[in-house]
């Protein structure tokens, strides 16, 4: 028999990975993206997902998410240009994400220890928080889709979206 969270732990990895969010060097085993994305990618329970605002559906509010989970899983506070590479848009967009994230108080600017020209992007409690809000929604909405799957099923779907994650095109 299969364990459940098991279960949901590796399909939200696979999906994460068919959407260009492997593993990487900010965070060694953790889940964010890299390479270039679309706003709209993943699957439809991950395309609605809300944004930044309590309750509120806002235009591109994945990339608005995985620049929490980027932060989340990050060793230490990222510069700019290391979360446009995390989350795959460009510099000028990862900018406004950042500064509209450090607006609604979930991330906070710290100077780069190494380079006093430079800032570093924190988050902060109520940042992780919303993350965690974010992965909790995620993972409940698996859980309900999977509901009526066997543990048999539930395994046979992780080995095959596991197989289909690895074989994934990438950039």
């Amino acid at each position: 028999m299969t364990d459940p969270t098991g279960d949901l732990d590796a399909l939200l990895a696979a999906f994460a990975q068919m959407r260009g969010r492997g593993p990487h060097r900010h965070h060694p085993g953790g889940l964010h993206a890299h390479g270039p994305h679309s706003d709209g990618g993943g699957p439809p329970w991950m395309r609605g997902e809300r944004g930044f605002g309590p309750g509120a559906r806002l235009a591109g509010a994945p990339a608005r998410i995985r620049l929490l989970d980027a932060l989340v899983h990050a060793e230490n506070p990222l510069s700019v240009s290391e979360i446009a590479e995390a989350i795959g848009v460009d510099q000028p967009r990862a900018s406004r994400l950042v500064q509209q994230a450090v607006e609604l108080g979930f991330a906070a600017r710290e100077a780069d220890p190494d380079d006093a020209r430079r800032t570093r992007i924190a988050l902060t409690a109520e940042g992780r928080r919303r993350a965690g809000d974010f992965r909790g929604e995620r993972r409940e909405r698996l859980s309900q889709a999977l509901a009526d799957f066997t543990a048999e099923e539930r395994a046979e779907l992780v080995r095959l979206l596991g197989k289909l994650a690895a074989s994934w095109p990438r950039d």
